[in-house]
């Protein structure tokens, strides 16, 4: 959630980062809520005079009473009675003017960096890094949707039985290549100082409302609605929770998680070859990095984080390349992010495989998690994610790329998780 000293102080340059994220009537927006502000603060003046006012009466009826001058107490008691009624009234109001105010800014989105490029749909995204070659298969090579029937990895069909499109059955070696991965990217995290924990999979409201996806994403989450719970979308929901209404040591940031989880996405309901077979599940596996930072070093945090996953990418042996998000394909929450693309040679595409984000102190307001300056002050943490990595399109850029006449050739990095070297 954004500050509205933020929008305050440079309401000119909030409106344009908010027009560069595509947000309709950015001005009008940010006017109301500075009006709304302005109208909070003119009540609680009031009221605050009101209680100072109260509180002089009481002094003076005490006095009053010391020198016996009831009567005259008396009438004081008597304004004093009023007052409390006209502060009451206000308090109702206080309440109201503070509500409208959270109201109008929960809806606006974070805004974005200054290297954030101007666009509106993925094609205006930055390519900043390319790494590795565009493989040549042979002649008979197939998306990875057959390759899968071909070889009894996964069965596509079997979910849609048990559940529906997008809840895949994974096989044989299918099931060992997945836990080969999930435990590579654990341990490659744990080397990078990166503690795992274990989160719940199902979130409640002010966890989902915490790290931007509400109001924001309702429609695309599961939603449990006997217990109110949603079903995690990542696991940046509750690993980020975890610090949710806590005071970090400043000698303490950053703090460095990591974990595994399935994620659920209702977003999956298109059809055609661009969602076929594994490019868009509603159910998938994913490792999460998540720091909480210091505000000074939070762009150097990102660029590691980003060379990190670029890292994984690269021992994977697949090429890839790094995208600076324009406005108008960034997430609600996020200042800047970097999105990661693997080459799929039989599908002829690029595969979106990891988002890398800095939120800055948006989810932070949200979550009220701070940390305590030398000054002992309180201020709030920013919060950065990022996918290392999800592994729908992983899995299928390993198998579309590594096929060859004799089978699947496993990267060299997976063998002692796999404990095979060929899917044949």
């Amino acid at each position: 959630m954004l500050q509205v000293s933020q929008l305050k102080e440079n309401t000119q340059e909030s409106i344009d980062k908010l027009n560069k994220k595509n947000y309709k009537d950015a001005d009008a927006a940010v006017a109301e809520v500075i009006k709304l502000d302005d109208d909070r603060k003119s009540v609680q003046t009031n009221l605050d005079n009101l209680l100072a006012e109260q509180n002089n009466l009481a002094a003076q009826i005490g006095e009053l009473f010391k020198q016996g001058k009831k009567d005259e107490a008396d009438v004081l008691k008597q304004k004093t009675l009023e007052l409390k009624e006209q502060s009451k009234t206000l308090v109702v109001e206080l309440a109201e003017a503070e509500k409208n105010l959270y109201d109008k800014l929960v809806l606006l989105p974070n805004l974005p960096h200054s290297s954030v490029p101007f666009g509106k749909t993925p094609q205006d995204n930055e390519v900043v890094y390319e790494h590795g070659e565009i493989p040549k298969l042979y002649d008979k090579a197939t998306p990875h949707w057959e390759l899968t029937t071909k070889y009894d990895l996964i069965d596509f069909e079997l979910g849609v039985k048990l559940t529906g499109a997008g809840f895949p059955v994974y096989k044989n070696k299918g099931a060992k290549l997945q836990r080969a991965l999930i435990n590579f990217f654990l341990d490659e995290a744990e080397k990078a100082g990166y503690i795992e924990v274990q989160p719940p999979i199902l979130v409640n409201e002010d966890s989902g409302f915490g790290t931007g996806q509400l109001p924001d994403k309702e429609g695309q989450m599961y939603h449990c609605t006997v217990d109110n719970f949603y079903l995690i979308p990542t696991a940046e929901v509750p690993v980020t929770n975890i610090y949710r209404d806590t005071i970090q040591k400043k000698e303490d940031l950053p703090v460095k998680n990591t974990a595994y989880t399935p994620c659920f996405r209702r977003e999956a309901g298109s059809y055609g070859k661009d969602v076929r077979g594994l490019n868009r599940l509603h159910q998938f596996d994913k490792v999460e990095i998540v720091q909480i930072a210091n505000p000074e070093n939070s762009y150097t945090i990102l660029e590691e984080m980003r060379s990190y996953v670029a890292g994984l990418l690269q021992k994977l042996e697949l090429p890839f390349r790094t995208l600076r998000l324009c406005g108008g394909d960034m997430s609600f929450a996020s200042a800047l992010t970097y999105d990661m693309e693997v080459y799929s040679a039989a599908q002829e595409k690029w595969l979106e495989v990891s988002s890398v984000s800095n939120f800055e102190s948006f989810q932070s307001n949200r979550l009220k998690l701070r940390f305590r300056d030398e000054d002992k002050k309180t201020k709030l943490c920013h919060t950065l994610n990022g996918s290392a990595l999800a592994l729908p399109r992983i899995v299928a850029a390993i198998l579309e790329n590594n096929q060859t006449e004799k089978g699947i050739k496993i990267p060299s990095v997976l063998v002692p998780y796999t404990k095979f070297e060929w899917i044949n």
